[in-house]
């Protein structure tokens, strides 16, 4: 594939959007426990609830691609923030987990100490991945070096909200425990070379991802390529947030509630140029054919 203006447009703007719903993510949760803080775990339920809502309409409305994999975005985010996260909050709690101190700062809070404990389950639910056929190319390059011949099954409809629903929560998951355990010093600690590694690493991987983004022209699958670049490249933003080298604005939303604003208003402003932008165009391809039948009719 090549790099054209349109696709490098339709890249970028993937990259962007996404971009911009992980903090509002993080905002959500610290939202979620300061403004009602006796009732947080009925909020979460509720986020949860809204993310659910949102994947039933977007497999609803699995003819219009695009709309799906937005919906099923949203709602990988809503699940996992509501759902699973708050789900190792409440454990925590329950268990009285001590965060970790350092330098008289939490450095790790008791929901990740306790989420670390989920690498097992992971483990194994990322193994299906790698004995199944899939369009993964992380999952196909594994596949290829094992000399691994995948059994091809028969085309069926593909239902665009669950693929990006089940992708971002695997993906978050994923580095999410990858960050906690290079965090743990008993493994490495946030200033061994492993943890530079996986920062610029996950940058450089990022950076490769983004070279092939800027090559799709599909809205909808710019998308859902633009998850897995955009959690790698945040897990650089989160070591170097992690190393103190600037505030992370998303985790304190009161004191900067201006510029998360704008964060959100950028976020709601691109989305919507997005899905115009995609229906004008798929407008165009439908006017387009039906001038080509009757140009047809005509010459017969």
């Amino acid at each position: 594939m090549q790099i054209t203006s349109k696709s490098f447009r339709t890249g970028t703007l993937s990259f962007i959007i996404v971009l911009l719903f992980i903090p509002l993510g993080h905002a959500l949760m610290v939202l979620n426990e300061k403004l009602i803080p006796e009732h947080k775990f009925l909020g979460a339920a509720i986020l949860g609830f809204t993310g659910l809502f949102l994947l039933f309409i977007g497999i609803r409305k699995n003819e219009k691609p695009l709309t799906s994999t937005l919906l099923g975005l949203i709602a990988g985010i809503l699940i996992w923030t509501g759902w699973v996260e708050f789900s190792f909050v409440w454990i925590a709690e329950k268990l009285g987990v001590a965060p970790l101190i350092e330098n008289g700062e939490i450095a790790t809070k008791p929901e990740y100490i306790v989420m670390m404990s989920s690498v097992r389950l992971l483990s194994t639910i990322l193994i299906l991945f790698f004995f199944k056929q899939s369009s993964c190319t992380f999952f196909q390059w594994f596949q290829k070096l094992g000399k691994m011949e995948m059994t091809k099954v028969k085309s069926q409809e593909k239902f665009w909200a669950g693929i990006t629903f089940i992708e971002t929560i695997i993906i978050l998951w994923t580095f999410y425990i990858v960050l906690l355990l290079v965090y743990d010093k008993d493994i490495a600690g946030d200033r061994h070379p492993l943890t530079y590694f996986v920062a610029f690493g996950s940058l450089f991987w990022s950076a490769f991802l983004f070279l092939k983004l800027i090559k799709i022209k599909k809205f909808d699958y710019a998308i859902r390529y633009a998850i897995p670049t955009v959690i790698i490249f945040w897990n650089f933003v989160e070591v170097t947030g992690r190393w103190d080298m600037f505030k992370e604005i998303w985790v304190h939303p009161f004191e900067h509630w201006i510029a998360n604003s704008i964060i959100l208003g950028f976020l709601i402003g691109f989305t919507i140029y997005y899905i115009i932008e995609n229906k004008n165009k798929t407008e165009q391809k439908r006017i387009t054919r039906e001038e080509k039948k009757l140009h047809k009719k005509t010459i017969k």
